[in-house]
Order: C-alpha cells, then sequence, then structure tokens
C-alpha cells in the first residue's frame, strides 16, 4: 500500500471517528471539501503543510495520518 493509500484510509477513519462529514471536517481544516474527497479517495498528493493541517483538526499527530 503506497503513502496516499495509507493517508486515504486513515483520513476517512479518522474524521469518521470523530462523527465528522466532510463537508464539516472541510470547513474546520480551512480546506475545500472536494479536496478532502480527493484525499480520501487517493486521488491528491498533499503537500506537508495540507497534513499538518488535516492532522491539527483531526488532534492528531501527523505520523499517525502516514501510519
Amino acid at each position: 500500500m503506497d503513502i496516499r493509500e495509507r493517508l486515504a484510509r486513515n483520513l476517512r477513519r479518522l474524521r469518521q471517528e470523530k462523527g465528522l462529514s466532510q463537508e464539516s471536517f472541510a470547513f474546520e481544516a480551512q480546506i475545500h471539501r472536494t479536496y478532502i474527497s480527493d484525499l480520501e479517495r487517493g486521488a491528491r498528493n498533499p503537500t506537508i503543510t495540507i497534513v499538518e493541517k488535516l492532522a491539527r483538526t483531526l488532534k492528531v499527530s501527523a505520523s499517525v495520518l502516514l501510519d
């Protein structure tokens, strides 16, 4: 499994565990909802800055998203 697939799987799982829709999560992270959707499908390569925003919004370390 490549890193995009791991990020996609972990992002979706953690977002759902927090009870957040893609739209509400995107709003909190200040990222467009379609970008979140693309990330969860493994269709985008996020920058490290985006990974940090995602992790901060989910209240986890960036390594948890990439593990």
